[in-house]
């Protein structure tokens, strides 16, 4: 994605949005409000995230998923689908940082991720807890 957006901006597009799936980078004009999809229900979002001159990257178990508890998300201690995350949204300068982001969210606590990378964040566990950076809160919905 990265590649795609540096290719428009190359080509004198300043106001863009590069969209590939659940994946986003905006720059210029005007900024988008994007919904947080519910990773139980995706006719539902959990919240809405305002994306200006940066990337929002999301991961869940609820896709490319192959069966009851069985999603791409795997646990190289134990082989296993991550059950305790539910989905994870991350922002950053770019989409690949983002994304790389979104997937660590699963296993890494986000301050430990913070030392190294400029970010924000929401993590939503499989009980309906989340916790987010400072700036996104008031993100979610109550």
């Amino acid at each position: 994605m990265d590649l795609v957006f540096g290719l428009l901006q190359s080509a004198g597009h300043r106001n863009l949005t590069v969209d590939a799936g659940s994946d986003l980078r905006h720059a210029g004009g005007t900024g988008l409000r994007v919904g947080l999809e519910h990773p139980y229900d995706t006719a539902r979002a959990i919240g809405i995230v305002s994306l200006r001159d940066r990337a929002l990257c999301a991961s869940a178990g609820n896709r490319r998923a192959w069966g009851e508890g069985l999603h791409h998300i795997l646990d190289a201690a134990t082989g296993k689908p991550v059950s305790k995350v539910a989905a994870t949204w991350a922002l950053a300068a770019d989409a690949m940082t983002a994304d790389g982001l979104a997937t660590a969210l699963f296993f890494t606590d986000p301050a430990r991720l913070a030392e190294e990378f400029a970010f924000d964040y929401v993590r939503m566990f499989s009980d309906g807890r989340a916790t987010f950076s400072d700036a996104m809160a008031g993100v979610l919905f109550s």
